[in-house]
């Protein structure tokens, strides 16, 4: 008898690390993305940030400043993003239970758009910023596909986050157990 008691304690301990695990990568995920949308990213353009760098050297600076910053932040992203892709796999193997495909589709699609992002269209956009302050013929050419896809990755940002905050609801408030579980998924170890 005590032996099944101490398969209940550990599988109910590993569930709750699973849910923690789950909780605090989404909230860190989520805190990360809200952070640098509305506090990080406007502070690129911010009059501080023209007054720290000087006129002549505010528009190529600050710009220069924020692709560092959105460099390390969908690093950041990524890596988060994993981690849920991991942790929805952990509740799948643990738990016996397959992810409905709209969880499973959404972090799909928020790690496609922080591999687009960070392999993509980031390393384009630091291209075409340097490419507008050179002395070219096509430099009004780079400056507009620079503010169009800048413009786009804004757009991809925004969606991310309410990607993000659907996620993170989805995290704290799992769906009901399962109503008929077999006796072979009611004891794993």
């Amino acid at each position: 008898m005590l032996g099944i008691v101490g398969v209940f304690a550990y599988g109910r301990s590993v569930i709750g690390l699973l849910r923690l695990i789950g909780i605090i990568n989404a909230g860190v995920w989520f805190g990360a993305a809200v952070f640098f949308m509305l506090g990080a990213a406007p502070a690129f353009s911010s009059a501080d940030m023209r007054d720290l760098l000087g006129a002549n050297n505010f528009h190529y600076f600050s710009v220069a400043i924020g692709q560092v910053m959105v460099r390390r932040y969908f690093h950041w992203y990524v890596g988060c993003s994993l981690v849920a892709l991991l942790h929805l796999t952990g509740e799948w193997l643990y738990l016996g239970k397959y992810p409905r495909r709209g969880w499973l589709a959404l972090i799909a699609c928020l790690w496609l758009v922080g591999i687009a992002q960070s392999a993509w269209l980031q390393p384009r956009l630091a291209q075409w910023h340097l490419l507008q302050y050179e002395r070219s013929a096509q430099r009004e050419a780079y400056g507009r596909a620079f503010r169009v896809w800048h413009g786009v990755s804004s757009g991809l940002n925004c969606l991310a986050v309410l990607g993000l905050a659907v996620y993170l609801w989805r995290v704290a408030n799992p769906p009901d157990t399962m109503r008929f579980v077999g006796a072979s998924s009611k004891f794993r170890s």
